[in-house]
């Protein structure tokens, strides 16, 4: 069965690699969006593993798409420094958040979270003189082992990065599921009084879920900056988290796979919604939410895990 798991991640890994020579170049550039916006999809999935739903995760989608910003402002170009730099300031934004937001649940967790997501928001809004206000900053095409690319070259380089960087944090969650750490996470969203009275350290388990889940978040807004180019405030605003929770409803929770399957989706829908129904692609999104909910409560995936499993038992 692993065998065959690894196999089908290859087949894929292998289509998407095609895909960057194949697909017209603003597909590949939706691509690599709809790829970082499933790796910070992957982080709200995380923390519904253990029943905690996030609202806020654009605290650390605009903390990483920030500090790359600002490291280019710094003369830091090379996208190997980049990445992690991005990432580690967004888990080091989730290690002290989650020393607040970890001790708490249900409502008052999602709207902690959201509160703090909007603070940011506000700083990078007031602080104009740093952060550019509402304006943003722009971000330079990277360099990659010290090479510069430009044009195409520049946006294969970055679309391989994003798909590099899904398959890295893809392992990772999958790691972190089978672990007992995260098993320790579902048994909290089951029951999380049997598991305190087991003698499981509860306050832990939740805090090292919060810590990976900012990660990722991070990642996907390292990855989103790289991609488009430019960051500024509404990253942080909460239609960004409420977004990333869309998608993952809309994916399915259930696998690894979901969420990137619901972000291509959604921005696929997104992008040619907007493009015939400029004042209505709300509402388009809104009523493929609404059949999704009604014949595949699951999420997008469900039925291809239902298929899975079948094929494996």
């Amino acid at each position: 069965m692993k065998s065959v798991s690894r196999l089908g991640w290859a087949g894929l890994v292998g289509v998407l690699v095609l895909a960057g020579w194949l697909l017209p170049r603003w597909l590949v550039f939706l691509l690599a969006l709809a790829l970082a916006k499933g790796v910070a999809v992957l982080s709200v999935v995380v923390l519904m593993r253990a029943g905690l739903v996030s609202f806020g995760q654009g605290l650390f989608f605009a903390a990483a798409a920030y500090a790359a910003g600002f490291a280019m402002r710094w003369g830091v170009r090379e996208t190997l420094l980049l990445v992690p730099w991005s990432v580690g300031v967004a888990v080091l934004v989730g290690a002290l958040a989650g020393l607040l937001v970890a001790r708490y649940r249900d409502i008052f967790f999602a709207m902690l979270t959201l509160a703090l997501s909007m603070v940011l928001y506000g700083i990078l809004i007031k602080a104009y003189g740093v952060t550019g206000g509402s304006d943003g900053i722009r971000i330079p095409t990277p360099t990659l082992l010290g090479v510069q690319f430009s044009g195409e070259g520049a946006r294969l380089v970055v679309y391989y990065l994003a798909v590099a960087a899904t398959v890295v944090a893809a392992w990772t969650m999958g790691r972190y599921d089978r672990s007992p750490a995260g098993y320790l996470a579902q048994a909290v969203r089951d029951n999380e009084l049997r598991v305190a009275y087991l003698g499981a350290p509860v306050p832990r388990v939740v805090y090292l879920g919060f810590l990976l889940s900012s990660g990722l978040a991070g990642l996907g807004g390292v990855l989103t900056a790289l991609n488009v180019g430019h960051v500024d405030p509404g990253l942080s605003y909460w239609t960004t988290s409420g977004e990333l929770v869309f998608i993952a409803v809309l994916g399915g929770t259930g696998s690894v796979m979901g969420p990137l399957a619901g972000a291509v989706v959604y921005e696929l829908i997104r992008s040619y919604a907007f493009k015939y129904a400029p004042y209505a692609w709300q509402m388009m999104l809104g009523a493929a939410m609404l059949l999704i909910i009604l014949f595949l409560p699951g999420g997008l995936w469900s039925p291809v895990e239902r298929l899975w499993r079948r094929q494996t038992t």
